[in-house]
């Protein structure tokens, strides 16, 4: 386990973040191995049914990945005070809302997918595949909850290569099942979902195995899970805002699916295909956000509130370059890359993932600010303007779905993430600005009393 409260901030929030970047490339992987595996096997039909469930994935599986990382925020925050009892009752806590959790979104999604489908306006000719994919992916909930809350409690101790390691196993499982479950055993769509679980069950196993043997402060007894009112609230004050934050942000999501949807297959394709290569392109601005809000967590927690606006600051100039970068690949090659999903013979689709790349990769470096406030926020237990800050995402994605695709095609579908990712920047500045103040009054508040006590 690494402690974050000490060190060169910009050093150790770069190294604590490669094994994430890696990790997240891993998961990013392994989820297009899918897509990649089906269009070139396949055909564009399939690619195209697998690619139109993101959206409701995102819904779901969001909704999960949210609730484990404000779970885990306390849990950080403990660890960065020394409180190793409470790091372990945070822990416990954890678990038990995640089990409630996952029954309950486990019997809502399978109940209402196909009519979320319907409601989509999915093209009928996929609709059935498309289905069969998400349907295997919601059984499996279980195992994306677990190894999201595991993981998430491993990074939150300060360490992040560990769940790189399992991520990267299960990377190989999910390609090799892809492989012989559609190439061998001829189960199309099914099989690539039926892989997909199978290697988050393998990776939550991992890290069940590598806690009960390296990590003593997440080993718990029966006394750790005993109800305590105080610790659920503290907890669900901030995992529920997080989680339905990242579902608000999946709703729009999912109307501008829908938009997608009626302008045909080619347009689905595109926007599937191009918006997984975007998925890598940002991992570098995720996974610096990511570590942001560990590195916030563990210092507030030790009281050391001028060192969180250091790493900020550092962390910024990091991210925002990266941004640049990747935005430039993506614009000069995310079309060679999209031949990964489909033949060159289809240049419709090549095409419209050139738009797409030209009007969201000049804007990374916003999403670069977006990660970053976002997750310090977090990691000092704000989780209200986060979320409004969601729900501003959802009404500007759905200003380009209603209004811009229909006036615009898919050039307006495309401005749907840039649009909303400056709104959501505007709200979430301005609660920063405040939280800047507040940790410097509570530096200036340090130093008098530091300054009383030594007198």
């Amino acid at each position: 386990m690494k402690e974050l409260t000490h060190g060169n901030p910009a050093k150790l929030i770069f190294f604590f973040t490669i094994p994430l970047l890696i990790g997240n490339i891993f998961q990013q992987f392994y989820n297009m191995a899918d897509m990649i595996i089906v269009g070139q096997t396949l055909g564009k039909d399939a690619l195209a049914a697998v690619g139109s469930t993101g959206s409701i994935t995102f819904l779901i599986i969001g909704f999960a990945q949210g609730l484990t990382a404000g779970l885990s925020i306390l849990t950080s925050q403990r660890f960065g005070g020394q409180d190793f009892r409470g790091v372990k009752k945070s822990f416990a806590t954890g678990i038990i809302i995640s089990g409630v959790v996952t029954i309950v979104l486990t019997i809502l999604s399978l109940v209402f997918v196909r009519p979320m489908l319907h409601l989509m306006q999915t093209p009928l000719e996929i609709i059935d595949d498309a289905q069969t994919f998400i349907s295997i992916i919601f059984i499996g909930i279980f195992a994306a909850m677990a190894f999201n809350l595991l993981s998430n409690v491993i990074r939150a101790l300060g360490d992040s290569r560990t769940p790189l390691l399992f991520l990267i196993i299960a990377s190989i499982i999910n390609v090799v099942l892809d492989l012989i479950l559609i190439l061998n055993f001829h189960m199309g769509v099914a099989g690539a979902g039926i892989a997909t679980v199978t290697a988050q069950i393998v990776s939550s196993v991992l890290c069940i195995i590598y806690i009960r043997w390296k990590i003593p402060n997440l080993q718990l007894r029966k006394k750790d899970f005993s109800i305590d009112k105080h610790e659920f609230r503290a907890h669900l004050n901030i995992a529920l805002p997080m989680a339905f934050q990242s579902s608000i942000i999946a709703i729009g999501a999912i109307i501008l699916q829908a938009a997608l949807n009626s302008l045909g297959t080619d347009v689905v394709a595109a926007q599937a295909a191009s918006g997984k290569i975007e998925q890598f392109a940002t991992q570098p601005m995720m996974s610096f956000g990511i570590a942001m809000a560990t590195f916030t967590a563990q210092n507030y927690g030790a009281k050391k509130y001028k060192r969180i606006l250091q790493g900020v600051n550092q962390c910024l100039v990091m991210s925002i370059g990266f941004s640049i970068l990747a935005g430039g690949i993506v614009i000069l090659f995310g079309q060679n890359l999209m031949t990964l999903f489909v033949s060159a013979k289809e240049t419709e689709v090549l095409n419209l993932s050139q738009i797409y790349f030209n009007v969201n990769g000049s804007m990374y470096w916003l999403l670069a600010i977006l990660f970053i406030i976002r997750y310090t926020l977090q990691g000092l237990g704000q989780s209200v303007i986060p979320t409004i800050a969601g729900i501003m995402e959802l009404i500007m994605r759905s200003f380009a779905a209603i209004i811009l695709t229909a006036s615009l095609g898919f050039v307006g579908a495309a401005l749907a993430s840039p649009l909303a990712w400056a709104g959501s920047v505007l709200v979430l500045l301005a609660s920063y600005f405040k939280a800047i103040k507040r940790l410097k009054k509570l530096e200036h508040q340090q130093i008098i009393e530091t300054q009383q006590l030594s007198h």
